[in-house]
This record gives C-alpha cells, sequence and structure tokens, in this order.
C-alpha cells in the first residue's frame, strides 16, 4: 500500500527540514511528500546553499502564487498529484512525534472498510501556555474513536471534527465523493468529513498517531481566526445548521478555568476570558458577514487573501 503526503507551505522555516527528516524517518515511509508551495522565494531563501532535491529525493516541489493559493482547492491539486492508495494532509508546522505516525494513520484507516479519513493527535510543545496545553488536551483526546452518523445525536457538530494538520484520506473515497471544497477560507477538512458521514462512511480519530502542533495565538489572531470560522460556518448551512458550535465553546472554556484553578493558576483565567471574547467577537461577525461592508470584512479576516478570489 502506498502512501504520499501532501504539504502546502508558505514562507517555510527550520521546523519544515525537521517535518520532511521526520517523514523520512517513518516505519512506513512515503512514497512521495509533496510540496505545494506559495511563493518560490520565500522556499529558495530556506534551502540557500543546500541540494534539496538530492538530499530529499523522493520529495517533489511545486509552486504557486500567493493568490493563487486557496485551502481547498491546493490540496485537491496536490491530492491529484498522488499516486498513493492513501495520502496524507499536513501542515508545514506539524512534527511526528515519534517515528510511527503514518504507520498508525494508516492502520486506523484499515480498521473498518467504512472509515475514510483518520486523523492525528495534536500535541502541545514545551512553550505552549497552559490555556494552549488544555485546549490540545480537550480537543484531542488520549482515546481514540469512530464517528459516523449514529454519533450526530451524541456528539453534534464534533462528529465532523478533523484536523488536515495530520490526517490520511482514502485516494479513491476521495476522489469518488469530490474532494475538498474548491473555493474554502477555513475548515476544508470537517467539511469533507460532513460529507463523507453524510454519504455513510466513517472518521477515525487516531490518537496514537501523534504529531507536534499549537498557536499561541494572541486575541487579535483568534479574533481574525474565528472570524475566518464563522464566514466557512455561515457559506455552508447544510453541513453546520442544526449543529451550533457554541456549546462546545462554552464547554471548554468552563473546563479550562477549573483546570486553571486546579493548578493554582487563576490569574490566567482573566487571560481565558479575554482569548474567548475575541473568538466569540470574531465568530459572531463572521456568522453574519453578508450584513458587513466588504472593507469590514477583509478588515476582520485573517485569510485576506481569499476576498481577493471571491
Amino acid at each position: 500500500m502506498k502512501i504520499d503526503v501532501i504539504i502546502p507551505v508558505y514562507k517555510p522555516e527550520k521546523r519544515f527540514l525537521e517535518l520532511i527528516s521526520r517523514l523520512e524517518k517513518q516505519t512506513l515511509k512515503p512514497n512521495r511528500i509533496i510540496i505545494m508551495n506559495t511563493e518560490e522565494k520565500y522556499f529558495e531563501a530556506l534551502l540557500y546553499g543546500t541540494d534539496f532535491a538530492r538530499e530529499h529525493p523522493n520529495a517533489e516541489v511545486h509552486h504557486l502564487s500567493k493568490r493563487e493559493f486557496n485551502h481547498g482547492g491546493t490540496r485537491n491539486d496536490g491530492a491529484a498529484r498522488s499516486t498513493g492508495d492513501i495520502f496524507v494532509c499536513m501542515t508545514q508546522d506539524a512534527l511526528p512525534a515519534d517515528n510511527r505516525l503514518l504507520e498508525e494513520l494508516t492502520a486506523a484507516l484499515s480498521a473498518e472498510e467504512d472509515i475514510a479519513v483518520s486523523y492525528a493527535r495534536q500535541l502541545p510543545e514545551k512553550d505552549s501556555g497552559e490555556i494552549e496545553k488544555y485546549t490540545r488536551q480537550f480537543n484531542y483526546p488520549v482515546e481514540s474513536c469512530v464517528k459516523g452518523k449514529g454519533q450526530l445525536p451524541e456528539m453534534g457538530i464534533k462528529t465532523y471534527f478533523c484536523s488536515n494538520v495530520c490526517a490520511a484520506y482514502k485516494k479513491e473515497v476521495f476522489r469518488k465523493l469530490g474532494g475538498f471544497e474548491r473555493h474554502v477560507n477555513f475548515n476544508e477538512d470537517m467539511l469533507f468529513a460532513a460529507k463523507a458521514v453524510q454519504a455513510g462512511w466513517k472518521i477515525a480519530y487516531c490518537a496514537g498517531a501523534k504529531v507536534y502542533h499549537c498557536h499561541n495565538y494572541t486575541c487579535v489572531e483568534q479574533f481574525h481566526r474565528n472570524f475566518d470560522n464563522g464566514v466557512s460556518q455561515a457559506q455552508h448551512p447544510e453541513v453546520f445548521k442544526g449543529l451550533p458550535s457554541e456549546s462546545e465553546g462554552v464547554k471548554l472554556v468552563k473546563q479550562t478555568a477549573a483546570h486553571l484553578c486546579s493548578i493554582h493558576k487563576p490569574w490566567l483565567v482573566l487571560r481565558l476570558f479575554a482569548e474567548s471574547a475575541a473568538k466569540y467577537a470574531g465568530f459572531f461577525l463572521g456568522r453574519r458577514y453578508k450584513s458587513l461592508p466588504a472593507g469590514v470584512v477583509r478588515a476582520c479576516a485573517m485569510n485576506k487573501d481569499y476576498w481577493k478570489q471571491v
């Protein structure tokens, strides 16, 4: 069984080279590493003085402009280049925690015939803040699970949760279901997962497949990111209508606050409330983006280039 890895890249740093190195040391080695790089000059700057092609013969680089990049479309283009039975989407800032990542993801896909996607557990970095650490634990617990239509009444929106930070797809199922939504600013992974579940397939969360990945966002960055999330949900009522995200957000805030108090760091609750207010404000406005002037929408968005394509 052949497996390819697809990585969209923009302004890569040395961590990206470490990602490539760790992928090449996996127990199940990738057939190809397909790099979809935005803006060639930044990629060449990282590699200055090195022979990337010779050092990484199974990696191939395809350049595109910043204006051409799209969260769904760019990954679709990478998947079209894949010749594997399975392809794995990763982000440039995710690092395999061990050499069994691809093996674990593939095993999860094979556990049941009707599993279309498996996604990895995300672990916090050593320098992650307490709030970020707990958020990772909340969203990526130690227990694996399989989600399908039967879990919708109990799990709600989390049934569709999936993350292209590190997720494996059965190529043939992906093709039959039409791939990712081509023109999206956010949630291409969840939109595909929802489509798969509604078509009778299942999503596997594989806690044994682990990557280091986190974001220590500022409140302003949280606002922008959640604005994009709100826009995405507003644009796809067929997926998100009747499955509100707010209840999960409230649950996370309550549990995080309790955790911060339990570890005797109650002063961090103020930061938690500030971040949560920024998230909710961004999400609230994003869900109502059609009522906002175009200039305000662009100012609120994290992915501003998306609005040049609309």
